[in-house]
C-alpha cells in the first residue's frame, strides 16, 4: 500500500473569476435536479480549467509546486481575457460529464507546454486509485480517469487542448437536450491558481497548494 500512496495524481489547473463560477454553480444546479447522483461543486468539488493532469511521485510534490511556480511567474493570467462558448461532455453511457468550454488562447498553450516541460522530470506513466482523493477508499474512481490522466499530455494537450470548467454529471439524453439549447458566450478570466489532487470524474477535490500569481 505504501508503495501505490507513493504516487499522487495532481491537477494543475486555473481558478476561474466569479463570472465564470456563477455560471458553473448554476448550471451545476441544473444537473443535479435532473440527476440527484452527481456531484456538487463546493468547497472539495473546485470549479476550475485544468491545464495539466498527471502522475507524480509523492515526494516531489514541492518539486512540482516550485516548478509550477516558476512557470506563472512568467505569466499574468489573472489579466487574460477568455471566452466561454458552448457546454460539452464526455460521454460514460448512460451518463456524462459535463463543462463549460472556453476558446484555446495563445497564452493557454504556452502556460500548458511550459507546465508540461516544468512538471515532467516529477512524472511517473501511471497510478492507481491510491493516487487519487477519495472518501471511498478508492471505490468511487473511475477506471476511465486513471487512463485520462496517464494519457493527458497525448490525449489532451497541444492540438487537443480542450480548455473547459467542468459543471456535473447528467443522462447522456439531458445533456444533449443541454447542448442544443443556444448558448450565450461570455467574457472571463483566471481569478488565481492551484495543484489539487484529482477526485472522480476528475473532480478537483483537494488543494494542495496555492499556486503564486503575478497580477
Amino acid at each position: 500500500m505504501a508503495e501505490e500512496n507513493a504516487v499522487t495524481a495532481v491537477d494543475i489547473a486555473l481558478e476561474p473569476d466569479a463570472t465564470m463560477v456563477q455560471r458553473a454553480q448554476a448550471a451545476n444546479a441544473r444537473l443535479l435536479k435532473s440527476f440527484p447522483k452527481g456531484f456538487t461543486l463546493d468547497e472539495t468539488h473546485h470549479p476550475h480549467i485544468s491545464m495539466l493532469h498527471q502522475f507524480v511521485r509523492t515526494d516531489d510534490l514541492d518539486k512540482v509546486f516550485s516548478a509550477a511556480n516558476a512557470v506563472l511567474a512568467k505569466e499574468r493570467p489573472t489579466t487574460w481575457t477568455l471566452k466561454a462558448f458552448k457546454y460539452y461532455y464526455i460521454p460514460a453511457p448512460p451518463i456524462g460529464l459535463a463543462g463549460i468550454v472556453a476558446e484555446p488562447t495563445e497564452d493557454l498553450h504556452r502556460l500548458q507546454d511550459a507546465l508540461i516541460d516544468a512538471v515532467e522530470p516529477y512524472t511517473v506513466k501511471t497510478g492507481t486509485p491510491a493516487a487519487c482523493f477519495s472518501d471511498e477508499g478508492g471505490r468511487d474512481i473511475q477506471e476511465f480517469l486513471i487512463t485520462y490522466v496517464e494519457n493527458f499530455v497525448r490525449d489532451a494537450a497541444g492540438e487537443r487542448f480542450n480548455p473547459h470548467v467542468t459543471i456535473g454529471v447528467g443522462t447522456e439524453t439531458y445533456l444533449n437536450k443541454m447542448l442544443a439549447e443556444p448558448f450565450l458566450s461570455f467574457a472571463f478570466s483566471p481569478a488565481g491558481a492551484s495543484v489539487y489532487q484529482l477526485g472522480a470524474f476528475g473532480t478537483a477535490r483537494k488543494e494542495l497548494k496555492a499556486l503564486t500569481v503575478t497580477p
